[in-house]
């Protein structure tokens, strides 16, 4: 009956510890980043189709990391270091465990891309880039990135994971990067028609 015991409360502490360990993966408070069994896997591409300037779209998506960031944005988003065009900024993301906060580099090279370079997060690898390039309509914003996870098969399946959440959470804001853009574009064509 001790040996019962002792082993489901062993059971239990290893349970616990397991989900302690997984939220602490999931949320981008532990990196494992041992750079040993390493697979790196693409990202994307997504394409988004903006009715709007590439300058209009650029800006959409810089201002709150080089300027000032709006009350809106604090929960997503939090920029710690600014520089001209580089800054150092944390992003806050609502997954199904809760939320996982990444610390990340962006760049900024004006007009067509932004990269962004992972510094803390759930995995220790992975770089993405908005591309935008102009069209007739407007912008093609394209999303594109590579994330790497360390041991072998283990982390490919933590890789997997972690890249549905990350497509998912790029996916979802791309439409509304695409509304905004649009609303400041009509907005600044009816002022210079001088409907405002």
């Amino acid at each position: 009956m001790k040996r019962l015991g002792a082993a489901l409360v062993t059971g239990g502490a290893l349970a616990f510890l397991a989900r302690k360990a997984y939220r602490l993966l999931a949320g981008g408070a532990l990196t494992i980043d041992l750079d040993v069994g390493r697979h790196r896997q693409p990202l994307g591409p997504l394409l988004q189709a903006i009715r709007a300037p590439q300058e209009v779209v650029f800006e959409v998506i810089a201002g709150p990391y080089l300027g000032k960031t709006p009350r809106a944005l604090a929960d997503k988003l939090q920029v710690w270091e600014r520089g001209s065009d580089l800054v150092l900024a944390a992003h806050f993301t609502h997954v199904k465990c809760g939320i996982t906060t990444t610390l990340e580099t962006v760049r900024f090279q004006r007009p067509d891309r932004i990269d962004f370079r992972l510094v803390r997060g759930p995995v220790p690898h992975l770089v993405e880039s908005l591309l935008l390039s102009p069209t007739d309509d407007g912008t093609e914003l394209r999303w594109q990135g590579e994330l790497g996870t360390d041991l072998w098969t283990i982390g490919d399946l933590w890789g997997r994971t972690v890249a549905r959440s990350w497509t998912h959470a790029v996916r979802k804001s791309l439409p509304e990067l695409a509304a905004e853009a649009e609303r400041r574009a009509h907005a600044g064509r009816l002022e210079a028609d001088g409907r405002i």
